[in-house]
């Protein structure tokens, strides 16, 4: 039995501005060749399958697009499973048409354990695997709040309720397992932030519980799992070091704090209930830079990936004294008439406002809610002892908003 993992797409989500729908499609294309070559039984979707609550109709054209050539090609079975960025009405929406393709959708947990595992059979109707498709757990679904909590005792509900789910599902997927005709593999999804996951920066990330605390460690799973199907961390890797418990990571680097990193899928065999696991590298359909260095050094690296013909999109720091019109004059000759584009340029010193007004500028929505908060809290002199109890409050309103645009499929903020 073969499973191919893979999460956090986030389709539509752009780059400063630029769409990046060639990016999608060419990795959607290639994921379906692999799917195709490699004969995969089952390919699993850890979340934020888009990048909002309300995906344009381009996203969602790649994405159905992409499940239909799924279904004619291959004929393996796909289990999609919300994100934090997804809508789970706007995925369940068309439930019933997908599975007809295969196709199971868990946009949001359900109160009924049984409901969230699935029985998928070969051709010839014998068991191939049982799954538990978690989607990403929100606050609503795990935690009842009491008076007077405060974020210690917040936190220790989340874990403790998302334990609980874990438990229930996959006591009900071993009760189902053992009464199948032959021992099959028990797999699980999750979309979450585990305790020590690794994050770079400007991936994109959220913080999905309040107070930024509530990580869940390797111990949280049932050992009746025998692997665990991760999104929401950008970066591959496993948990607590165990091949059973696997983040795929973003299949295309989401920011310039991605740019050179390895992306991976991760496909998944199985002898009896033992998974051994490869790791297939995804290749990079637009490459990411970051350079930095005084007039002399970054000119000297644009004239060297414009000799290799690169296209790369490219994040600048200047280091220098220089005025911003002689930083812009030279950059922009460094790059005339080449594939090269720059996208965001930024100082290390004081000419940063006047770069940003030079250059392309530093839009509201390149921003994320974190940056935005901490720019306020700058402008309004906000002292340091204050904040910690100020982010808590700014956590949890996004936490609600978030859960509300995506249980209304309205989109909300970025």
């Amino acid at each position: 039995m073969k499973l191919l993992h893979t999460s956090d797409w986030h389709l539509g989500r752009p780059l400063y501005g630029r769409n990046r729908h060639g990016e999608f499609e060419a990795f959607l294309d290639w994921l379906a060749g692999v799917v195709e070559a490699e004969k995969v039984d089952l390919l699993a979707v850890s979340g934020d399958i888009f990048d909002t609550t309300t995906p344009s109709n381009r996203s969602q054209e790649l994405y159905y697009r992409f499940l239909h050539r799924i279904s004619r090609s291959s004929g393996c079975h796909v289990v999609v499973t919300g994100g934090n960025h997804d809508s789970p009405s706007l995925l369940e929406a068309p439930g019933a048409l997908l599975r007809e393709l295969r196709v199971h959708v868990a946009g949001a947990a359900t109160a009924d354990p049984g409901a969230a595992v699935l029985v998928l059979e070969d051709g010839g109707g014998a068991p191939l695997a049982v799954v538990c498709a978690v989607p990403y757990l929100r606050d609503r679904d795990i935690r009842t709040a009491g008076p007077g909590e405060g974020a210690d005792d917040k936190n220790r509900k989340l874990i403790e309720g998302i334990e609980r789910h874990y438990a229930e599902v996959c006591a009900a997927a071993d009760a189902c397992r053992s009464g199948l005709a032959r021992e099959v593999p028990l797999i699980a999804t999750g979309h979450l932030f585990t305790a020590g996951g690794a994050t770079v920066d400007g991936d994109g990330v959220r913080e999905i519980y309040v107070g930024s605390l509530a990580r869940v460690g390797p111990s949280s799973f049932p050992e009746c799992i025998d692997y665990l199907a991760l999104g929401h961390l950008h970066v591959a890797q496993r948990v607590g070091g165990s091949d059973r418990l696997r983040y795929s990571g973003s299949p295309i680097p989401m920011g310039f704090g991605e740019a050179g990193q390895r992306k991976l899928v991760l496909l998944v065999e199985f002898e009896g209930r033992t998974p051994r696991v490869a790791e297939l590298p995804v290749p990079c359909f637009r490459p990411l830079e970051r350079i930095a260095g005084t007039i002399g050094e970054l000119s000297a690296r644009l004239l060297e990936l414009r000799a290799a013909g690169s296209d790369a999109w490219l994040e600048v720091e200047f280091r220098g004294d220089e005025p911003a019109a002689v930083v812009q004059e030279e950059l922009d000759r460094a790059v005339s008439g080449s594939l090269l584009e720059i996208l965001r340029i930024r100082s290390s010193r004081q000419q940063a406002s006047a770069l940003a007004g030079s250059f392309e500028g530093e839009a509201l929505e390149e921003l994320d809610r974190e940056a935005v908060f901490a720019r306020c809290l700058d402008a309004r002199g906000i002292e340091e002892s204050l904040r910690p109890g100020l982010a808590e409050c700014y956590h949890e309103l996004l936490r609600s908003m978030d859960e509300e645009d995506a249980m209304s499929g309205e989109g909300g903020l970025p």
